[in-house]
């Protein structure tokens, strides 16, 4: 038995034991995980293995040697992790500020009609440009070296926090508002035990956005102009045609970005305790 606060109520939950069954093995999610990535996996080592498509593909075992062959061998005088962290050093600063920048900002302009007017207009005009349009014009700003990839890290970031955090504001029932006013609060307890509490769903969304237009920035801004980084290595995959680099320097962006990923949706579960899975349901 476990016990769930969800909305100031204890809830009970019992987890009743069901006698075993086939049905109940292939309807678990557990099991369709293992599923899933067994599929995956076979049918990506069929296609490479038979040459369904010539000789640009690595099976799976090719490319976990490619990686393990890369932890102690130098790349550009990097090994596998420094080219890691080289790529993950600037996501942590691009995204970290646009996310603190963008976060307030949005929620500024949902909160103040006149922050709304004054900052929407020349937001609108900017958001439908893709981030990668800046890679030329960051390169003429600040040249070839880090700011100019920090910059496009940045631009694809700070959309979607401030577009989620601002519509995370806007969407709120205004019921919610009148229960707060009935019970004699001000407009400060409105912002405060309202306002954002029920945007924080939607900031961490938009977090989730972000950081996954900050992996494909970095990516288009070493393919350009590096001699570090995930995307560096995929570039250079290409010009020795090294199927299996290309592939594990795809691999271990995927790896990272998820971690990053559920290390966010861990940090919401932490301050939005109140938030249901479908697991829940």
């Amino acid at each position: 038995m476990v016990d769930r606060s969800v909305a100031n109520e204890i809830i009970l939950q019992t987890k009743e034991r069901k006698p075993f069954s086939i049905m109940r093995l292939i309807t678990n999610e557990y099991f369709l995980y293992g599923v899933s990535l067994v599929a995956f996996f076979s049918i990506w080592h069929y296609v490479a293995a038979t040459k369904l498509l010539g000789k640009s593909l690595a099976t799976p075992y090719e490319v976990v040697l490619e990686l393990i062959r890369m932890t102690h061998l130098k790349l550009a005088g990097k090994t596998l992790w420094g080219h890691i962290w080289a790529s993950a050093h600037r996501i942590l600063i691009g995204f970290s500020l646009g996310a603190v920048i963008g976060v307030p900002l949005g929620l500024f302009m949902a909160l103040n009609r006149y922050v709304n007017a004054f900052i929407k207009p020349v937001f609108d005009l900017f958001k439908p440009m893709p981030p990668i349009a800046w890679i030329s014009i960051a390169i003429l700003w600040f040249g070839i070296g880090e700011p100019s990839k920090v910059f496009i890290i940045f631009i694809g970031s700070l959309v979607p926090c401030l577009l989620n955090a601002y519509n995370g504001i806007r969407i709120i029932d205004e019921e919610l508002y009148d229960v707060v006013r009935v019970l004699g609060g001000n407009r400060w307890n409105e912002i405060f035990q309202v306002s954002f509490p029920a945007a924080l769903p939607a900031l961490f969304a938009g977090l989730q956005i972000s950081l996954s237009i900050a992996w494909t920035c970095v990516l288009a801004a070493e393919l350009v102009s590096a001699r570090s980084g995930m995307g560096w290595i995929i570039i250079r995959g290409m010009k020795l045609s090294k199927p299996e680099l290309v592939l594990g320097g795809m691999a271990i962006i995927a790896i990272v970005a998820w971690g990053t990923s559920l290390a966010i949706a861990g940090l919401e579960k932490i301050l939005c305790p109140w938030r249901r899975s479908i697991r829940d349901l």
